[in-house]
């Protein structure tokens, strides 16, 4: 068993670099909010995020059954419609997300 003086470094240590870690990202931010780069991300990344995660969804797509094709391409025809008729993404993610639901309830695999 370590002696208690060990235990207790070993744990100021955890906690300084835990403190560190997450007073980081507030001594950077006033640097962050002029950044370009950040700018670019913010408006381009959240747009690649949701097409990585259809791709990933449609992969496996069973072609051979249009049923089932149907039961994944229609949640995100309806995320789509949602998000371009009112352009906010949590509510679109929650329409398709609900609109899927829907679609494995009624269409089971």
């Amino acid at each position: 068993m370590p002696s208690t003086g060990y235990l207790v470094a070993v744990v100021a240590v955890a906690a300084t670099i835990t403190l560190a870690l997450r007073a980081a990202p507030f001594a950077v931010l006033g640097r962050l909010r002029s950044s370009r780069l950040v700018a670019h991300l913010g408006r381009h990344l959240p747009a690649g995020v949701m097409l990585i995660l259809v791709v990933y969804l449609l992969r496996d797509l069973p072609v051979d059954r249009p049923l089932l094709v149907a039961r994944e391409l229609v949640p995100v025809a309806v995320t789509v419609a949602v998000h371009l008729w009112r352009r906010q993404a949590l509510l679109s993610m929650a329409a398709g997300t609900v609109t899927y639901a829907i679609a494995l309830t009624l269409v089971p695999g």
